[in-house]
């Protein structure tokens, strides 16, 4: 992964067709890296999650094109790689398992990031009647080790449909129900990557099991 990161760095400094074109080569090569080990993933954390099985990695892999049209940054590409791993891949909208590769920025997580306003609504409606056993996964000691807390995203306000004075309305607001854990550049380029992040994606693989839950409802 270290020349993948590598030419991370050069992208952010040369965020321009002309650099990208002329550099190719180091592109497509990089994300040929980024597609194995998404399959390698894949392979892995079907051992203990089925519902990722048989999963291709180009339908995880996300775009480092970036959509100017309707945005004052007009830089053409994303200076990261990012993989969500998940049923019906990246677009379902399901839980699943995320890593991201920046120089300086690396990080996995797990759970699911701003689901559409009707996905959200059954999640928490399940959360009304199952916040304790949600919370029960969250405060375990081990799963703590690895994610202190969850991704703070969240309404001021209580959500259309429940008291203000609900007992667990702090955790009603929450616009996404994720959990990520920061990586040193040094590890990610380590043999070592593989194993911490597996054994990071089995704490969270109770998480994606009460949000499959919850969608199910």
């Amino acid at each position: 992964m270290e020349k993948v990161l590598g030419f991370l760095k050069e992208l952010t400094e040369n965020n321009n067709r002309e650099w990208f074109n002329d550099n190719r080569k180091w592109y497509d090569e990089s994300r040929e890296k980024l597609l194995f080990l998404t399959d390698v993933l894949i392979n892995e954390i079907g051992e203990f999650d089925p519902k990722v099985r048989g999963l291709s990695p180009k339908d995880c892999v996300f775009r480092i094109f970036r959509d100017v049209r309707f945005s004052n940054d007009k830089r053409p590409y994303k200076t990261n790689f990012g993989s969500f791993i998940c049923t019906g891949g990246r677009k379902s909208m399901n839980p699943g398992y995320y890593f991201h590769l920046e120089p300086g920025s690396c990080f996995i997580a797990g759970g699911i990031y701003m689901p559409p306003a009707p996905v959200l609504k059954t999640i928490r409606g399940y959360m009304d009647h199952h916040a304790e056993e949600f919370l029960a996964i969250a405060n375990d000691p081990e799963f703590k080790k690895h994610f202190p807390e969850m991704y703070d995203d969240k309404l001021k306000l209580a959500p259309k449909g429940f008291p203000k004075d609900h007992e667990y309305i702090e955790l009603l607001k929450y616009k996404s129900f994720i959990f990520s854990k920061p990586l040193k550049d040094s590890l990610v380029t380590s043999e070592k990557y593989i194993e911490e992040v597996l054994g990071t994606y089995e704490q969270v693989l109770p998480v994606n099991q009460f949000l499959y839950e919850a969608l199910a409802e």
